[in-house]
């Protein structure tokens, strides 16, 4: 049974992916009597049916060689979204190199069956592999039903039971909520800080559920007290302090129960989760590491959302308002990485909180349910998983064309744009989009500019820091309207971290403000290049200074040797592509947080931080530059200074860096030097007249070639 469309067939669903309609047309007079049958002419057809149906396929027959991608490329995205491990691939193909065939197991395809084939066995091995598949799917009915089951009741009485103390306490229904929020946010970013703390998903999952009773001791405390408008006298703050100790005593004395971990995590947070990083919380006055993260998480969650909430006793404060008053220690003192945390994740939190929760929280039991199937190796996705994936599909496809927003997911590889429906329909494009960069309408759309900006932005993001927002002109149906971009870059696990793409949404923008505030940001981009230009990037390399005096920091300039015979001998346009294509190069060899700019003409800047040695980060860079572009040799020379050379004065920076390339110049080109004594004022050398050169004042310096 399969659901396409969102109706339920009462037959199982064969994809056929062959670019010969012969080919497709002898299968589906073989299966279609038993199957129904989907047919996709190309590779490209084949993933967007796979992405549009997803588990509702029941196999994949697949064929190698095919138009714009091949059956490995259909494999790859299969595996990188893992709907191999729901979805048996069976190839038939004519290519039967044992290369080929191997290279087809590894990537986790079922059978492989060669051309000319008997169709008695295809048809046998068809049957098999879907009954196998299917007997794994029903297999698993139970333990998925159970365990879905337990986490919808788990959730539900600790919603109840905290409600109460929240309606008792006159507080807002989404406290409890904002409290989950608010402390898996910070769990998370936290793991990304210190790796002590990076729980695994089943533990952060169950401190957020904890979280919701922080205050069930409150239940035993007198209205009068608890809900007194005014501020309180010594001795009722006394009687509402002995709520942590209460909450702590309830879940104690429970006649069963006390090994769960939910037990134990709760009882942690109903107890501590008041005591402050100095020492001078309660009930116990525990100091610093004593406190138990969890404790420490859930209690600057609750402040923040006590601070940004209405009470009895209080208005609400302003989000910023709320942070200042944290960070400059006001409600208590915290942990200082959990200070950090709320830094780096200040501009997020109210687009979190602000978010649907009823999503949220389905989408977190639909995580604890796959991380617990995860654990029986030997099942597969069950009947009943298929129809909540079904339902979660159904909610995100709804809400996101209720929302009106153009929501995307980009993938490096393969190159591949997602589109939402919505998103799809109003730009006029198919909802999966093949190498985006080299797709002539999303060029006419956007441009290649806006394309190329959006692209260093979200590159130049870090795993700490993933988000970007950038405003933009985007032409539809002719007309052109300003939008707004806001992305967040994917990053892998892996040390170093590998971006591996970004999701996001793209919204109109009808604030007149906002528009002219989207004219100054494409002022701080170099149209044709999408690098920052030399006015932006000194700006920022200027605050990165003001704000890291003492940082480890380098600036290189740098230009292409003999850029003037490639406009000469292939014209400007050849020269345009040049300069782009050395973009796209310097784009890659940086890290994100490094500063990448296009002075002017063919010259370039980069300004970075390094640990141990600059030499080794520029040495890297250097030679990811040189190479070839449509058979024109391209090498560069680079004068690169560090800010324990000349201070953090970003003219000093930027004149010592030119020196030094100056000096490059002189040597021979295709070569990147430090700045040193030896050059001081080496660029005065040029007669401000008739600019002949004259030899330099000092030549007797070291080379400096590193």
């Amino acid at each position: 049974m399969s659901f396409i469309n969102g109706k339920k067939s009462p037959r199982q669903t064969i994809l056929i992916a062959d670019d010969s309609e012969m080919n497709r047309s002898i299968l589906t007079d073989m299966l279609g009597d038993e199957y129904e049958i989907m047919e996709a002419e190309n590779g490209v057809e084949a993933v967007s049916i796979l992405q549009k149906y997803g588990n509702a396929i029941s196999l994949l027959l697949l064929d190698i060689v095919m138009p714009e991608m091949d059956g490995f490329g259909v494999l790859n995205v299969m595996n990188k979204h893992r709907w191999i491990e729901d979805i048996p691939v069976i190839v038939i193909s004519a290519e039967t190199a044992s290369t080929h065939v191997e290279r087809a197991y590894e990537l986790g395809v079922t059978e492989f069956i060669s051309r000319p084939f008997d169709a008695l066995i295809l048809h046998r091995r068809v049957v098999n592999t879907i009954l196998l598949y299917a007997k794994q799917k029903k297999l698993i009915d139970l333990v998925t039903d159970q365990i879905y089951e337990k986490e919808q009741q788990s959730g539900l009485m600790v919603d109840i039971l905290s409600h109460i103390v929240e309606f008792r306490n006159g507080e807002s229904g989404q406290h409890v909520l904002h409290i989950r929020t608010l402390t898996e946010l910070l769990l998370k970013h936290l793991g990304h800080i210190d790796s002590k703390y990076q729980f695994p998903r089943s533990e952060i999952s169950l401190i957020c559920t904890a979280s919701a009773l922080h205050d069930i001791g409150k239940i035993a405390i007198p209205g009068e007290v608890l809900n007194k408008p005014g501020r309180l006298t010594d001795e009722e703050f006394e009687i509402m302090k002995k709520h942590t100790l209460i909450g702590a005593e309830m879940l104690k004395a429970l006649p069963m129960h006390q090994e769960e971990p939910l037990v134990k995590k709760a009882y942690e947070i109903c107890r501590w989760h008041h005591e402050r990083y100095d020492g001078r919380g309660y009930p116990d006055g525990l100091k610093g590491e004593e406190i138990p993260v969890s404790a420490q998480v859930v209690a600057l969650a609750d402040v923040y959302d006590a601070l940004t909430s209405e009470r009895v006793y209080k208005k609400a404060f302003t989000h910023d308002v709320a942070i200042q008053m944290i960070l400059e220690g006001k409600c208590g003192q915290f942990n200082p990485m959990l200070m950090e945390c709320l830094r780096e994740i200040e501009s997020v939190l109210q687009e979190e909180l602000q978010g649907d929760s009823d999503v949220r929280t389905s989408m977190r039991q639909m995580q604890n349910v796959a991380e617990e199937l995860l654990h029986h190796e030997e099942l597969s996705a069950s009947e009943r998983t298929l129809q909540l994936l079904e339902h979660e599909r159904m909610k995100y496809r709804f809400y996101a064309d209720m929302s009106e927003e153009i929501q995307f997911e980009y993938t490096v590889a393969p190159s591949m744009v997602t589109l939402s429906a919505y998103g799809a329909r109003k730009l006029g494009l198919d909802e999966i989009l093949m190498d985006p960069h080299n797709n002539e309408k999303v060029q006419e759309m956007m441009g290649t500019g806006t394309l190329r900006a959006i692209s260093n932005e979200l590159r130049g993001t870090t795993p700490e820091h993933p988000q970007v927002k950038y405003d933009h002109e985007v032409c539809i149906n002719g007309e052109k309207r300003w939008m707004r971009t806001i992305g967040r870059a994917m990053w892998s696990a892996d040390e170093p971290p590998r971006y591996m793409g970004a999701i996001g949404k793209t919204t109109d923008i009808h604030d007149e403000r906002t528009r002219i505030d989207a004219l100054v940001q494409m002022a701080s981009h170099d149209s044709m290049t999408g690098l920052f230009n030399h006015n932006y990037a000194k700006e920022r390399i200027r605050e990165r200074l003001q704000n890291r005096p003492n940082g480890k920091f380098a600036l290189a300039i740098f230009d292409l040797d003999h850029f003037k015979s490639a406009n000469d001998n292939y014209g400007h346009m050849f020269g345009d592509k040049v300069l782009i294509h050395m973009a796209e190069r310097l784009r890659r060899s940086i890290r994100g947080g490094d500063i990448a700019a296009r002075v002017g003409g063919d010259e370039f800047l980069i300004f970075l931080e390094y640990k141990e040695e600059a030499e080794t980060a520029i040495q890297r860079i250097f030679t990811s530059l040189e190479g070839t572009f449509e058979d024109f040799q391209i090498s560069v020379s680079m004068g690169v200074v560090r800010t324990d050379m000349v201070g953090i004065d970003y003219d000093e920076l930027f004149h010592a860096a030119d020196q030094a390339l100056y000096a490059v110049k002189r040597s021979g080109r295709g070569k990147y030097r430090f700045y040193d004594d030896s050059m001081y004022g080496m660029l005065s050398v040029i007669s401000p007249i008739d600019g002949s050169e004259e030899k330099p004042a000092d030549q007797t310096g070291e080379r400096g070639m590193l």
